[in-house]
């Protein structure tokens, strides 16, 4: 995406995935490696457009506070399930149901017996693993959906091999609506960066408020390529 395609700064807003868009996707949601300056590139970026900066992620919060601790932008968690607006602020989470606790067993028991996958838990959902084991993708899907089936309140969606069950109305594209309607964000042209098709949400949200939903690979390559344009940007 040539800069010069960009609304000026003090109208811009940036949106931006983590996994797969700001860091390299790893084995496991806890070994990902954050490149060195990274947070101190958003911060920068951050202060460049007036705050109108935040992280859209499938992730709790915990997770990025824990690998970009006090970052001051928005973060949006849990593909919209939760949000914080900036560090210290009030956590907000919009009205959405929880998964039953016997879905959760149920998910632990069936990881349990195809070692290899790997479980993690969020406040209303969660998500079974299988980078490790390919080959069970759809034996892992079947179960998952059936609990789907039971409750049109949750959806089962696809990921970076993984599927993960959540609540509806909890996705990329609310967050981005979430965001639009909330100072510094309100009034300004939004971006949305992103890899996934969990991002397309929030890119077609994006493009209804009359900005650009932009895929990794199409656009940077890689998340280096991502780095090193937001690195330009601020």
């Amino acid at each position: 995406m040539p800069l010069s395609d960009l609304p000026p700064r003090e109208r811009l807003a940036l949106l931006l995935d983590f996994d797969g868009t700001l860091v390299e996707l790893a084995p496991t949601p806890d070994s990902v490696v954050i490149p060195p300056g990274l947070g101190d590139l958003l911060a920068r970026l951050a202060r460049r457009l007036d705050g109108a900066l935040a992280l859209v992620s499938g992730r709790p919060l915990a997770d990025l506070d824990h690998f970009l601790p006090d970052l001051p932008v928005a973060l949006a968690g849990e593909h919209g399930g939760v949000f914080r607006l900036a560090p210290g602020h009030e956590v907000l989470r919009p009205d959405l149901p929880s998964v039953p606790q016997a879905w959760r067993e149920a998910a632990m028991r069936l990881v349990a017996a195809h070692p290899g996958a790997l479980y993690e838990p969020k406040a209303r959902g969660f998500v079974v693993h299988y980078r490790a084991i390919p080959e069970a993708a759809a034996r892992l899907r079947g179960p998952l959906a059936e609990m789907v089936d039971q409750d049109a309140r949750f959806a089962l969606l696809a990921s970076h091999m993984a599927w993960e069950i959540r609540p509806r109305g909890a996705d990329k594209g609310s967050a981005v609506r979430f965001l639009l309607a909330r100072p510094p964000f309100a009034g300004r042209t939004p971006v949305f960066i992103g890899d996934d098709v969990t991002d397309a949400d929030g890119m077609d949200a994006a493009r209804e408020a009359g900005g650009q939903g932009v895929f990794v690979a199409e656009a940077f390559g890689d998340p280096a390529g991502v780095r090193a344009w937001l690195a330009r940007l601020a």
